[in-house]
Parts: C-alpha cells; sequence; structure tokens
C-alpha cells in the first residue's frame, strides 16, 4: 500500500500541514495511520477523500456540507470523474461567455444596437460574490452559486429570462402607484418566492427588508425598477409583506 508523510501530502496539494491537521480535527480526513513520534502518514484511501474535500472547496462548499457529501465513499477514480464532469460544465460556460464577448465586440466594432441583456451577457455572474458575502453571508453566496451552477445552459437561460420578467413586472406596477395595490402585492409575493429560489433559503423578514433598501439605495437596481420612485414603492410593499408573514 502507497503511503506518504503529512509534509508530502501537503506540498502536493498546496496546503499547509496546519490544514491537514484542521481537516483530521473536524473529522473531514484522518491520516492512515500516527506513528509513536506523532508524525502523520496517508494512504490511497485518504488521498483519493483529499482529492474530492480540495474539488469542493474550489466550488466553494462549506465545511459542513462538504462532510455531508463525503459520506458516500466514491473510489478515486470515480472522485477524478466526477471532478472531470465539474470542468468540463466549466469549460462550456466560458466557452458560452467567449462567444458572447467576441458577438459584443463585433456589433461595437459594426456600430450595431444592443440590448443591455446582450452587451453583458459575457460577464461572469462571480463579479456579485464580494458584495453577496460582505452583505448576506459566505453562505447565501455558496448557496446561489451552488444553485445556479446546477442548472444547465438552457435552465440557467430560462431562470434569467424569469426574473427579467419579473422585475419588468415589478416596475410597471409600482409606477405611480401605492405599495398597497393589489396588483402590485400579487407580484411581491411572486418575487420573494423568487428570491427564495435564487438564495436558496426562504429570507427572513429582515434580510427582505434590507434587501428593498438596497433597491433604493443602489442606482443599479434602482435603474433596473426605473428609478429611485418607482423602488421606492417596491421598498414599502416588500417591507409590508415581510412584516404580514407568519414568524
Amino acid at each position: 500500500m502507497n503511503e506518504w508523510p503529512i509534509a508530502d501530502i501537503a506540498r502536493a496539494a498546496g496546503v499547509t500541514s496546519r490544514t491537514l491537521r484542521h481537516y483530521e480535527s473536524v473529522g473531514l480526513l484522518h491520516p492512515a495511520r500516527v506513528a509513536s513520534n506523532g508524525y502523520r502518514f496517508y494512504g490511497d484511501a485518504e488521498i483519493a477523500r483529499l482529492y474530492r474535500i480540495l474539488s469542493l472547496r474550489a466550488l466553494d462548499m462549506a465545511i459542513p456540507d462538504i462532510a455531508r457529501a463525503l459520506t458516500d465513499e466514491r473510489s478515486f477514480a470515480d472522485t477524478v470523474r466526477a471532478h472531470l464532469t465539474v470542468l468540463e460544465r466549466g469549460r462550456s460556460a466560458l466557452d458560452r461567455r467567449i462567444t458572447a464577448v467576441r458577438d459584443t465586440l463585433t456589433a461595437l466594432e459594426e456600430g450595431r444596437d444592443m440590448s443591455i441583456d446582450d452587451a453583458l451577457a459575457g460577464v461572469d455572474d462571480s463579479r456579485y460574490e464580494s458584495e453577496v458575502r460582505e452583505r448576506w453571508g459566505d453562505d447565501a453566496w455558496v448557496r446561489s452559486a451552488a444553485r445556479r451552477r446546477a442548472l444547465s445552459p438552457q435552465q440557467r437561460s430560462a431562470d434569467d429570462a424569469r426574473g427579467r420578467e419579473l422585475n419588468a413586472a415589478l416596475r410597471d406596477a409600482a409606477a405611480g402607484r401605492d405599495p398597497d395595490d393589489p396588483e402590485l402585492r400579487a407580484l411581491i409575493a411572486a418575487h420573494h418566492d423568487w428570491i427564495a429560489e435564487q438564495w436558496g433559503r426562504v429570507p427572513d423578514a429582515a434580510a427582505y427588508i434590507g434587501l428593498g433598501e438596497l433597491y433604493v439605495t443602489d442606482a443599479r437596481f434602482a435603474a433596473v425598477y426605473g428609478g429611485e420612485e418607482n423602488a421606492a414603492v417596491i421598498r414599502d410593499a416588500m417591507a409590508a409583506y415581510a412584516a404580514a408573514r407568519p414568524r
């Protein structure tokens, strides 16, 4: 049986021995054996498990989620095969963005008009990562990003279209109306459900109200809803909906 000391494993994996010891302390990865002098050694099974851990960490998966994902003990070959599938899916997404960027550049060089969706089609959604992590925590980004990765290209396109249609309906319903307008209230309920899907969890009242405030204070969101005045109506309707929902 192959066996390697912790220093060699850390160097090859690009992590520190301290990281490996942390994985051991939280029950994620135990060495095959510990020598009398305290030196830790890892065998083939541990290397297969470490490979899966590092692959899942690269996908921004939290430690508790990784622990749950590791309950099915796959072989090293199965682990690598699954990782290859994820990488190929990522390459396909990158190829689509490259095509979108080329199309945008061609349209600009030829002086053709573009919709805002076409103009920004090549931008990676991960540009929002730091902002989401700061406002709503690491878990919010991990859940949202995992949900997006799980969608096929067709599902992702349909999901984006649904969001645009819902936001457009909110914009039109908010124009010159009261936050208590029945049509607007119905759309807010649909919006709340949509946000729950995007976040991978049902937003509590504080988070949903905070999101409504962001729609007003952030010019990017206000523009989606036709300006700050419309965004304020939507914010008030969101606050009323959150307050009325059973705790």
